[in-house]
């Protein structure tokens, strides 16, 4: 009987500890994890280190890319956002924005990501250090128009060479400004 319990246990056991695979998919509306880690290869981009009424109070350039993690969109337009980082480094404030949290949230002023957000996503918007708007984009933005925009902001020429997309497999693609 003893007997029995054990190899009962041990199945249990083995057929309960098998690892599934993982199912991640770039084209699916799916929830894979951090879209910026799995897709981008680039998980320092959230949370953002500053908030939009510190940058705002800093006088400095404001990107804010609003996302989903389980969007297909947000998950193609991940490696663009990843690109911004590279090119424009330190040069002004990059804010990647679930907008999970500012769903069915009321507006409160300039300083809050939730004035901006018109409800889709990916969503670009770039702000000089005065607060001016000066791009507001939806859906796969050209990096070229994101770039432009960043330098009529901050007075820093962008790159003039255009950008190429790199897949190295199916999840992840680079966006590469020449």
């Amino acid at each position: 009987m003893a007997g029995f319990l054990l190899r009962s246990l041990s199945m249990v056991l083995a057929l309960v500890l098998i690892a599934l695979p993982g199912q991640a998919a770039r084209e699916t509306d799916s929830y894979d994890g951090n879209i910026f880690a799995l897709y981008a290869g680039n998980g320092s981009l959230v949370p953002p280190a500053i908030t939009l009424a510190e940058s705002q109070a800093a006088g400095r350039t404001s990107v804010l890319v609003y996302y989903l993690d389980d969007s297909s969109t947000s998950k193609v337009f991940s490696s663009s956002v990843s690109e911004l980082q590279r090119v424009w480094g330190n040069s002004v404030d990059l804010l990647p924005l679930t907008t999970d949290a500012l769903q069915n949230r009321g507006d409160q002023g300039q300083n809050d990501p939730a004035h901006y957000w018109k409800g889709v996503v990916p969503q670009v918007v770039v702000l000089d250090g005065s607060g001016s708007v000066i791009l507001d984009a939806e859906g796969q933005v050209p990096l070229e128009e994101i770039n432009a925009a960043i330098s009529a902001a901050t007075g820093i020429p962008a790159p003039t060479g255009g950008s190429t997309s790199l897949s190295f497999n199916e999840l992840n693609t680079e966006v590469i400004s020449r």
